[in-house]
């Protein structure tokens, strides 16, 4: 088949072909650009445990070195400390996205209370050039992506058999691809050529900001003071560290008016600085800017053979929300799909399911910021004399900041396409159907010890055994004894290519447990024992109809939609018949 075209050059359309590349789908990557990144500090991005581990597993190098996990997370007001939270891995590297984490409450009156339980997961912040050249050098490495720089797209056709653009700068060229992703920004000429809608709100949050190299009183913390006592301060101001002593600082702006000009800036930096260390201490200012943003969604994610992820499909980031996480959220969900539908006959279903997983996600994301917004920006009155509006107000903040709740916390797919009817083998364990599995510890039949992020995005799902006591045992002999040999033999007739690992625990698993996990780490579903058959029916619903076989039409003849073309993919090959003959006797 043709490779994928991904229209733009930015860390999502570069993240989207480094995750099609690690399946062995081969990309054309057009970059409008000259296929270089500008320096700036006062432009930098928060990661979420997730997706930092995505783009370090892409090949993504030196993320801890240009960018800083934090330490702790404080929170302000006026003069009064409200929140004083830890980051860090847990005990086992992992944590329950639900859990509010070591957290000591000051509340409204500046007693302490310890709530206990493990440290939330340290978000990693990064200049966005630095993440950007890190996943270009992770492309330039990738034999099977091809990167075009000077290459802005300004004509897309579509037929059953794939997708043609042409594109002008240093020289005009036709390329001709399977499909095309949109991953060029807030601006996309793609989401254009397709005549697809943009509506939402301009102008949501306006941000004065400054990069600085200065000591501040709370190293590697990150800081959020709300309502600060000093003259000029706004509303809001935060602090976010960067090695090497440099601090990103952010003023909430009034929604209009207010030029912000660079002696205004200097003006409220230094009063700043003053407000927190006392006397305003040595700095040296290295960046500044003025952010505006907005909220916007796409109306359509996929029309026929095209695709919108990133800024392209969605604009977000009041409240601490991260537009750039869930641009990465969008490249992972939709690789592993393209994938499946590039080497096999899948079906409209899978590819549907990318609009429907991750729009339904970020609109979520989106109504709940809006929600929000009334209650943090209106204005105080009688709302801030409510016994505990203090510490509501900054629970909604800290969400969005640290990845938790309606705000921040990982999407899950529980409404799914994919996602399979219940049956009466499923079980209940800690993750729920459709959420993303802990990261486990897990061990695979050739005795490899990895934690379970780093088999995801390979293209295939995986079946997870929860087996105490495995990790003493000689492998030699848990490989043949007990379920196991039962679970390979159920394995193997999978309707796809699956890999096998097995876990000494899962939270809330009971012994035997065997949990299905999508290839890019949500669970399909838990079942009580070895149960070839659900197990069967539940893959095939995960990946949208068998390859070769339902969710399509098996001559190849496309939809009145045009997403049903496969004409061009290969036929099922010996192992994908055997598996199909192989289901007969599963029952």
């Amino acid at each position: 088949m043709d490779p994928v075209i991904v229209v733009g050059a930015g860390p999502v359309g570069l993240t989207l072909s480094l995750a099609l590349a690690a399946q062995g789908v081969p990309c054309v990557l057009l970059d409008e650009g000259p296929g270089t990144e500008e320096v700036r500090l006062a432009r930098t991005v928060v990661l979420r445990e997730d997706t930092a581990d995505l783009v370090e597993r892409l090949g993504a190098a030196g993320l801890e070195k240009d960018g800083l996990r934090w330490s702790g997370w404080r929170s302000m007001r006026r003069k009064q400390l409200v929140r004083d939270v830890p980051l860090g891995a847990g005990a086992d590297g992992s944590y329950d996205a639900g859990d509010s984490g070591d957290v000591r409450d000051f509340g409204d009156a500046g007693a302490a209370g310890d709530q206990g339980g493990p440290s939330l997961p340290a978000p990693l912040h990064i200049p966005q050039h630095a993440l950007a050249s890190a996943l270009r050098a992770a492309v330039a490495a990738a034999p099977l992506v091809e990167l075009a720089p000077l290459s802005r797209i300004d004509t897309l056709e579509q037929d059953r058999d794939g997708v043609t653009v042409h594109t002008k700068g240093s020289g005009t060229t036709w390329w001709r691809g399977s499909y095309l992703v949109g991953c060029d920004g807030a601006r996309s000429t793609v989401r254009k050529l397709l005549d697809i809608r943009f509506p939402g709100r301009t102008a949501v949050e306006r941000h004065a900001v400054a990069a600085l190299r200065a000591e501040l009183p709370w190293p590697g913390e990150a800081v959020l003071h709300r309502q600060p006592p000093w003259r000029g301060a706004g509303a809001e101001v935060g602090a976010r560290p960067l090695p090497d002593g440099v601090w990103r600082l952010d003023w909430l702006l009034p929604p209009r008016g207010e030029l912000v000009t660079p002696d205004a800036l200097i003006t409220r930096l230094r009063d700043t600085l003053a407000g927190w260390c006392g006397e305003t201490p040595p700095y040296e200012l290295l960046d500044t800017g003025v952010h505006t943003l907005h909220h916007r969604l796409a109306r359509r994610w996929r029309v026929q053979r095209a695709f919108l992820a990133g800024d392209a499909a969605h604009l977000l980031g009041a409240l601490g929300t991260q537009g750039l996480d869930e641009g990465i959220r969008d490249a992972e969900n939709l690789a592993w799909k393209l994938a499946h539908a590039w080497h096999y006959r899948g079906g409209d279903l899978l590819l549907d399911s990318y609009q429907a997983e991750r729009r339904a996600a970020v609109a979520a994301r989106l109504r709940a910021a809006d929600q929000s917004l009334p209650i943090l920006r209106g204005g105080g009155g009688l709302r801030t004399l409510v016994p505990g509006a203090v510490r509501g107000h900054d629970t909604l903040l800290a969400d969005g900041h640290l990845g938790r709740g309606a705000l921040g916390a990982p999407p899950s797919y529980s409404h799914s396409p994919l996602a399979p009817p219940h049956a009466e083998a499923h079980t209940t364990v800690g993750t729920p159907p459709g959420a993303p599995v802990a990261d486990v510890r897990v061990t695979a039949p050739d005795g490899t010890a990895v934690r379970l992020r780093e088999r995801l995005g390979q293209g295939h799902p995986l079946v997870i055994l929860v087996a105490p006591g495995t990790g003493v045992w000689d492998r030699r002999h848990w490989l043949t004894a007990g379920i196991m040999p039962r679970l390979v033999e159920a394995v193997e007739a999978l309707p796809s290519a699956a890999e096998l690992l097995v876990t000494e625990s899962y939270p809330g698993a009971s012994a035997h447990t065997v949990l299905l996990v999508r290839p890019d780490g949500h669970l399909v579903a838990a079942f009580a024992g070895v149960r070839p058959a659900e197990l069967f029916a539940a893959a095939r619903a995960a990946l949208g109809g068998t390859p070769g076989a339902g969710g399509g039409d098996e001559d190849g003849e496309s939809d009145e939609n045009g997403g049903g073309e496969r004409g061009a993919a290969r036929a099922p090959g010996p192992r994908e018949r055997v598996h199909a003959d192989r289901t007969a006797r599963i029952n």
